[in-house]
């Protein structure tokens, strides 16, 4: 019983952090609504708001890690594509 109960809690702890990504790179920009980092060759932009953690002083230039939340604003279904089995069949 014991054991289920420690398991239980560490799932509940664990399952917030299963939903985050991380990524690393040098800053290109950063102000009060986002940070731009560059990744490769790519510049990724991430929101940021007043619930944004900042440990330290970080400057255009820095190395740094962002953890961050992609999070579905809206979500459309498209036509599915008539599939050419059908007319492949009649041919034959």
């Amino acid at each position: 019983m014991k054991r289920k109960l420690i398991m239980t809690a560490v799932l509940l702890l664990a399952s917030p952090l299963a939903l985050a990504n991380q990524v690393t790179g040098q800053v290109v920009e950063m102000t009060d609504a986002r940070i731009v980092i560059k990744k490769g060759k790519s510049d990724l932009e991430i929101a940021r708001d007043a619930g944004t953690r900042l440990a330290g002083d970080v400057k255009v230039g820095d190395r740094v890690t962002v953890g961050y939340k992609m999070t579905a604003t809206s979500i459309e279904p498209k036509a599915r594509k008539k599939s050419s089995a059908k007319s492949k069949t009649k041919d034959q």
